[in-house]
């Protein structure tokens, strides 16, 4: 429940969600994009990573963001990958 108190003034003053992905430690270059696809139809592993404190919609554009810059993407976050 600490996790909550603290997350929550996080993403109330984040800008974008890059911040969120940022606040979350998550590098979209972390992973392929599949392996993306997994965490977000995991409960487990989206409570791992704290992506389970996030609304919806949060969700949605956090996914859409790390599968757009996923390490084997057309624009990976980190290139020559």
């Amino acid at each position: 429940m600490k996790f909550l108190f603290v997350l929550i003034p996080i993403l109330l003053s984040a800008n974008s969600i890059e911040q969120v992905a940022a606040n979350l430690n998550l590098l979209a270059g972390m992973k392929a994009t599949t392996q993306w696809e997994r965490v977000f139809t995991d409960n487990i592993r989206q409570a791992k990573y704290g992506i389970n404190e996030l609304s919806d919609i949060e969700k949605m554009r956090l996914k859409e963001y790390l599968i757009k810059h996923a390490a084997d993407s057309d624009q990976p976050i980190i290139p020559g990958l």
